[in-house]
């Protein structure tokens, strides 16, 4: 938190970022080595130190990559501590440990309000206990309901007990973004064609990430017309700002997505090609979805087109929306930069969305985030395809899966050699944190170096 002086105390000692970065890594490394006890692997199957780690990094930062099966390599202990880590990904270190404080009915600090506050990225301090109960409430609620409507598919299938185990878990780590499943080990692909798996997964995706905010904006303005009797049209119209950009760049993405990949694909035999029309839709949707963060696939990420793979880094790029569970650099931040763009080819002082302006300072953080990610996403391709020695495209692929905390992959994750597999679990880590925090952790110590001002120099750009 900060003080009168304008410096931020610590919280036990270390800054709020440094606890987002030490929290992360300590229960990685925990569930790493929850993961290696004799009981959370099958009969007949070994799990090394680097598996482990891999494993508890794909879950904790909801990725969805993994070395080994799920479904064939974990025990029911090991399901249930990766099920665990993929929730408290989903929440985030933070709020799990806010969430402690709430069932042992501690004092809510005020260093954990400001904590909280800077791991939502709130303005204000306000109301964020009400603010956390509603995420915690929220999540569950959906996550239920997910249960219970994919139960009607998965209970006849695999049984009561197995079938309700699968049943939660999918819902969780849908929601979460997280994209693994217990199932076996073609994702989805075998429910390609079952409308009702299509559109739950597809729903849960889409909800969380959306964002919290949007959520809790969506039902405020829903409750407010109810109440005032107002016009159909203002379930729209009365939204922030940020909702109504939220749900129109997603819409957008989605469609968007849907018809490129349908376009690419409507002839490849591999992945669309033998669908009929309403099946080719329906698989276009669903990965056009789950590109943007998700993991979970109803065809093989192998047999896209080149055109596919490329339209699907960018949107795993882009990822979903501030303040959820979804991964990327946001639809919002990558807005903001167009936006700006366009403002400065019309010679607009700044830039307008439903008549608001965007400040400099949220123009410059929206920079800064997608040069570093966009830098870091690159540097670890060119890593990873030199030391793992595979092809460039599959190895983008897999990185910017890794960096926008995704999970799609063309089949490379479980061939990856030692070094590959770190620099996997370094492209997770930093995607789920961030390339941008990652700077703050290392510069919140130095002092600040804004009290000169220099002349402006005269430099030559474009």
């Amino acid at each position: 938190m900060k003080g009168k002086d304008g410096k931020q105390r610590p919280l036990m000692g270390f800054s709020s970022t440094q606890v987002l970065f030490l929290g992360f890594l300590a229960v990685i490394l925990l569930g790493a080595l929850l993961l290696m006890l004799p009981a959370a692997t099958a009969p007949g199957e070994e799990t090394s130190f680097l598996t482990a780690l891999f494993t508890s990094t794909t879950s904790i930062c909801v990725t969805g990559l993994v070395v080994v099966d799920t479904f064939s390599h974990w025990s029911l202990f090991g399901k249930a501590v990766i099920l665990v880590l993929i929730q408290l990904g989903g929440f985030g270190v933070v709020t799990f440990y806010s969430i402690f404080v709430l069932a042992l009915r501690k004092r809510f600090s005020l260093k954990l309000t400001t904590l909280v506050r800077d791991y939502y990225n709130l303005d204000s301090m306000q109301g964020l206990l009400l603010f956390l109960k509603k995420v915690i409430k929220g999540t569950l609620a959906v996550e239920g309901i997910g249960a219970i409507l994919y139960a009607f598919t998965f209970i006849p299938r695999f049984g009561p007990i197995k079938g309700l185990g699968v049943s939660i878990f999918n819902s969780v780590s849908a929601f979460c973004n997280a994209g693994m499943d217990i199932i076996g080990p073609d994702s989805l692909i075998g429910y390609q064609d079952n409308l009702a798996v299509n559109w739950i997964t597809m729903s849960l995706i889409v909800v969380g990430g959306l964002g919290y905010v949007v959520w809790f904006d969506c039902f405020r303005n829903a409750e407010k017309v109810r109440k005032q009797k107002l016009k159909p049209i203002r379930l729209f119209t009365g939204l922030s700002e940020h909702t109504k950009l939220v749900l129109g760049i997603t819409l957008f993405l989605i469609l968007s997505g849907a018809l490129l990949i349908f376009i690419f694909e409507r002839k490849n035999p591999e992945t669309l090609g033998g669908m009929d029309s309403g099946g080719k839709l329906l698989a276009s949707l669903f990965q056009s979805i789950t590109f943007r963060t998700a993991g979970f696939a109803t065809i093989p990420q192998q047999s896209l087109s080149e055109e596919s793979c490329v339209l699907g880094l960018v949107y795993m790029f882009i990822g979903g929306s501030p303040v959820g569970t979804a991964g990327g650099v946001k639809t919002v931040t990558v807005f903001i930069i167009f936006a700006n763009m366009l403002a400065y080819m019309a010679n607009r002082r700044e830039a307008v969305v439903f008549g608001r302006g965007i400040s400099q300072q949220m123009v410059n953080k929206a920079s800064a985030i997608v040069t570093a990610s966009l830098g870091a996403a690159l540097l670890l391709t060119i890593l990873l395809a030199h030391f793992s020695r595979v092809p460039m495209l599959d190895a983008a692929y897999e990185i910017f899966s890794a960096t926008a905390t995704v999970g799609l992959s063309r089949g490379l994750t479980p061939t990856l050699n030692s070094a590959g597999k770190i620099i996997v679990i370094i492209g997770m880590y930093l995607g789920r944190l961030g390339p941008i925090s990652m700077g703050l952790l290392f510069a919140e110590n130095q002092p600040s170096k804004n009290g000169v001002h220099f002349a402006d120099g005269h430099f030559f750009i474009g």
